[in-house]
């Protein structure tokens, strides 16, 4: 890039704080394609940084990778250059002090002095002065001014995208998966909802006595919502007895689970069952009920989270295959599969602040070829009368009843059953399921769950 560049790297003699931590997550996040949350937990670690500052440290990392899209957008008008002419280092430090200005209301004077401070640090006193004049400039305005000041003469899906820091793309695709089942307009929220912090949901796997800082959960009758503090402080969490797991991901495997009653002779699969949460619900509704159940993932490594996950369940076989060859391998097999397809991820945005900059429109073009082949392979597998679970941690219509309507035209022996009967059956309080399909969408904005699709296939006997 052009611009600065770093003098003194990576600053060994700075004492950590919430800024240094925050630059050094999106540091990893932008040169290392690192998981933001992985890193920051890494980082924090070696930091030993107090409760607040660390608090701190998570918003500024998470809301300045969220708000990119925007905060690019105004730096670029502030510096007088487009973003990709800046030093990528310096970028980072003006993406980080325009969340303090824009979003968390730091007085101007401290968000651009620490800024300088950075800058000065980690690259050079040139840099430190083009610091200095970008900050000044975006402090000049508030956040709604800049966005009404960048988004003039646009459509209403780039204001939209602007404003709430999404690809326009991926507006588009949210919208017409909203449009599909509801004539509301809900895009606005539903993207606002994006830019908001996950609550933390448990999963119980064993009966377990009052977890402390928990309460019931909204829907999933196995769901406990986490009131404050660390999960992982729990004492539950750490003998997993209880499980960190969305409300919405709780729900995609009780629906299969749930949907009849269980036989004692029953066979069942997991066909992409890393990192393992659905598996270890699956192994926790079956437990001493004579099910066997086979887990199936590709990847190695992924495979050894899965085996942790179920260390307690011995019922559970987990194998390392391709989930494309199990018509072959294992055909009319099996009772009951759950197929959690690889997909975008657009369902889970909340909790991955940097998934949104990375997807593109042909990654789901890919994904989707994956997924139908897994589903074609998986129904092969499926006994006749049997039931199987086609889930995604996506929205886009494409990975959700593009694959579905696909595959049922493909296989004219299955039919669909209603997914929305079964989950009104599970859930603990009213849910709301619109559209006209018998699948189901959860939404963060309506469920306050990872937006996860859930369609269940059975082969006719």
């Amino acid at each position: 890039m052009n611009g600065f560049s770093s003098r003194r790297g990576h600053p060994a003699k700075l004492s950590p704080t919430a800024r240094t931590v925050s630059l050094d997550v999106l540091r990893a996040v932008h040169t290392r394609d690192a998981f933001a949350n992985l890193e920051l937990q890494s980082v924090l670690r070696k930091a030993k940084l107090g409760s607040s500052d660390a608090a701190f440290a998570t918003e500024l990392s998470y809301g300045s990778l969220r708000m990119q899209g925007l905060y690019d957008s105004v730096i670029s008008v502030a510096a007088g250059r487009p973003v990709a002419e800046i030093d990528d280092t310096i970028l980072d430090i003006l993406r980080l002090g325009a969340h303090q200005c824009l979003a968390l209301h730091t007085p101007s004077h401290a968000a651009v002095n620490e800024s300088v401070r950075l800058a000065r640090w980690y690259s050079s006193s040139g840099a430190a002065g083009f610091t200095n004049a970008v900050m000044r400039r975006i402090t000049e305005r508030t956040r709604d001014e800049w966005v009404s000041l960048i988004s003039s003469d646009q459509t209403i899906d780039q204001v939209l995208a602007l404003t709430y820091s999404h690809p326009e793309w991926i507006v588009r695709a949210l919208r017409a998966a909203l449009a599909h089942e509801s004539s509301d307009d809900e895009i606005g929220d539903l993207l606002e909802s994006d830019n908001l912090p996950a609550r933390v949901s448990l999963t119980r796997l064993f009966d377990a006595d009052d977890i402390p800082l928990t309460q019931e959960g909204t829907y999933s009758p196995r769901a406990l919502t986490l009131l404050g503090g660390d999960p992982h402080s729990i004492e539950a969490v750490t003998v997993g007895d209880v499980r960190i797991q969305d409300e919405g991901s709780q729900l995609a495997a009780l629906t299969l689970t749930r949907c009849a009653p269980i036989r004692s002779d029953e066979r069942w699969l997991d066909l992409c069952a890393g990192p393992g949460g659905k598996t270890a619900i699956l192994a926790a509704e079956s437990n001493a009920t004579g099910v066997t159940i086979d887990a199936n993932e590709v990847l190695p490594h992924r495979a050894d989270l899965v085996r942790d996950s179920v260390r307690r369940f011995p019922h559970v076989r987990v194998v390392v295959g391709d989930g494309r060859e199990i018509a072959q391998t294992h055909p009319n097999t099996y009772d009951r599969i759950l197929v959690d397809a690889p997909c975008s991820g657009l369902g889970a945005l909340r909790r991955r602040p940097e998934a949104r900059w990375r997807r593109t429109p042909h990654d789901v073009a890919t994904l989707t070829g994956l997924q139908v082949e897994l589903l074609r392979s998986a129904l092969a597998a499926l006994k006749p009368g049997g039931v199987l679970a086609y889930v995604t941690c996506s929205p886009h219509l494409v990975e959700t009843r593009g694959v579905v309507n696909r595959v049922l035209t493909e296989f004219p022996s299955v039919t669909e059953l209603d997914t929305r009967e079964v989950l009104k059956r599970i859930v603990r309080s009213p849910i709301d399921l619109r559209g006209p399909d018998l699948s189901t969408q959860l939404w963060p904005h309506r469920h306050g769950t990872d937006a996860m699709f859930i369609a269940l296939l059975t082969r006719a006997e």
